[in-house]
């Protein structure tokens, strides 16, 4: 089995009218708006993240602290410390993994928890931790874009 990232069509807001990401988890009780062009995209295979998703490969984003807004009826999420750095974020009401709150003022959310996940900025540019994946389980980044790698 091989998962292809690849370019999809996504919105082609420019920075000066940029609209808000939004997202939530599976009940709505935890959501999101955040204001800012999304940072380091990318897909991990790392076992911590397996384990909080269930899924072999997550694909994230990360967020300034001060860009991302709780704004559902739940707040924000409950967090779990799951390492010396971060916190991971998740839905008490439906349980639905929302993504990391980092010690650094950062917001990593994974990318299916958007509710336009085929926006341009939200494409993953590269991969962490191969290793960790079963080695059935084919990760590639297909066409990333021009300067998108890092």
């Amino acid at each position: 089995m091989s998962l292809l990232l690849s370019r999809l069509p996504g919105d082609d807001v420019g920075a000066n009218t940029r609209k808000a990401h939004t997202g939530g988890c599976l009940c709505g009780n935890i959501r999101f708006e955040a204001k800012a062009p999304a940072l380091k995209p990318h897909t991990c295979s790392c076992r911590m993240c397996q384990r909080h998703t269930g899924g072999l490969t997550v694909a994230w984003v990360e967020f300034a602290r001060e860009d991302v807004m709780w704004t559902g009826p739940g707040g924000t999420p409950a967090l779990w410390r799951s390492s010396d750095f971060s916190s991971r974020a998740f839905c008490s009401s439906c349980g639905s993994s929302l993504g990391a709150v980092d010690d650094d003022p950062v917001i990593a959310l994974l990318v299916g928890v958007f509710d336009a996940p085929q926006r341009k900025d939200l494409i993953p540019a590269y991969h962490s931790y191969r290793t960790p994946r079963p080695k059935w389980w084919c990760v590639e980044i297909k066409d990333a874009g021009p300067g998108r790698n890092p």
